[in-house]
């Protein structure tokens, strides 16, 4: 039973399909992040729906691009959009480590965070629309990948502060088995993805792997951890390179 609780209170947390009530106890919320990538699967299981029968509809490419720009964020409700904004606000303020975690409280948004925002969408949409039938399975994939990398940090990285969502879901978790369940779930997505498409899904493997590297090191260095905004940062970087790889394997 607390493992159908954890995984509703995974889809409650981290996407906006409705899910019954449940109390957010600790027993409840051991295997949380073992259920956070099936949020993914949800949205990449949309994505891969439209992207592969979007043409056949009577829209335009660029209606078809903003349908795919859009569906991630429909699913999630853009929680993890906001971490991206509210991380992007605190890098770009070159501040001291202290006063960025303070910036990333700030319910404001400011120029920064506005003009990544822009940069993102307008980057997801062009790459969108160069996808082929080949890249759409794995940047499909891409979603349960990424949350299986994030999910891992949560309960691996060291939290920034004691406070938070990423704090909250870390200290209740049953590490050990939560991180088996994690990587099991990462070797299984990457499978998947060698098997559609053996050297764009290597490529995209080595990305993912480069970008998780880079977000254990900047978290580190630039806050002292990880936070729930800089967990959200995370997923939206991971995905959009994760699409650029896809697309320039595809081409090149």
């Amino acid at each position: 039973m607390n493992y159908l609780k954890g995984w509703m209170i995974a889809f409650a947390m981290y996407s906006k399909i409705p899910m019954p009530a449940v109390e957010w106890e600790r027993e409840n919320m051991k295997y949380v992040m073992c259920f956070f990538p099936w949020v993914g699967a949800v949205s990449g299981l949309c994505f891969y729906l439209w992207g592969s029968y979007g043409k056949s509809v009577p829209v335009g490419e660029t209606l078809y691009g903003v349908i795919l720009t859009i569906i991630p964020v429909l699913i999630t409700g853009g929680i993890h959009v906001d971490g991206f904004l509210d991380t992007m606000d605190a890098l770009s303020s070159w501040q001291p480590k202290e006063r960025r975690l303070e910036i990333l409280k700030d319910s404001h948004a400011g120029a920064f965070a506005v003009i990544a925002g822009c940069l993102y969408f307008l980057t997801w949409f062009g790459f969108a629309t160069e996808l082929d039938s080949q890249g759409i399975p794995l940047v499909s994939l891409g979603f349960f990948l990424s949350r299986c990398l994030s999910g891992y940090a949560v309960t691996a990285f060291p939290c920034a502060k004691d406070s938070g969502l990423a704090a909250m879901f870390s200290e209740k978790a049953e590490k050990k088995k939560a991180q088996a369940v994690l990587l099991a779930e990462t070797g299984a997505v990457l499978a998947v993805m060698l098997w559609t498409n053996l050297y764009p899904g290597i490529a995209v493997a080595a990305v993912s792997g480069l970008v998780f590297f880079w977000y254990y090191k900047m978290s580190r260095k630039k806050f002292g951890g990880i936070t729930g905004d800089l967990a959200g940062w995370f997923l939206q970087v991971c995905e959009l390179a994760i699409l650029i790889t896809a697309v320039a394997a595809e081409k090149f």
